[in-house]
């Protein structure tokens, strides 16, 4: 939804394949068919990934890493605001893993 929905739908208009990396998989992949249908591009995927677990962020990047021959643009668009205080089984803060060390993370593995 919102910002990352637009522009995964610009890149998409671009013809660009297109990776959806979503918490949800029912509301990812309705984001995934509006995006194809509004674009025409088929090339539009759905991932899952949250961010707030750093396992999570390593199967996403190994699954990235291992099955698509390049990333040229990643979009760190996750967050989360006012949640009351959690700390996530890997004993992180879950505001400041799914904000910071996520994305973070997350980068540096596909950097290579």
């Amino acid at each position: 939804a919102g910002i990352g929905k637009r522009v995964a739908t610009d890149l998409a208009r671009r013809n660009a394949r297109t990776i959806l990396a979503c918490r949800s998989r029912e509301r990812g992949q309705a984001a995934v068919e509006e995006i194809r249908a509004a674009t025409g591009n088929p090339a539009v995927l759905l991932r899952l990934l949250d961010t707030g677990s750093l396992a999570s962020v390593r199967a996403f990047a190994e699954a990235v890493l291992r099955e698509e021959p390049r990333l040229d643009v990643l979009v760190n668009n996750a967050g989360v605001t006012g949640l009351p205080f959690a700390v996530t089984p890997e004993g992180l803060e879950q505001t400041f893993a799914t904000n910071y060390l996520g994305p973070f993370l997350l980068t540096n593995l596909l950097l290579g």
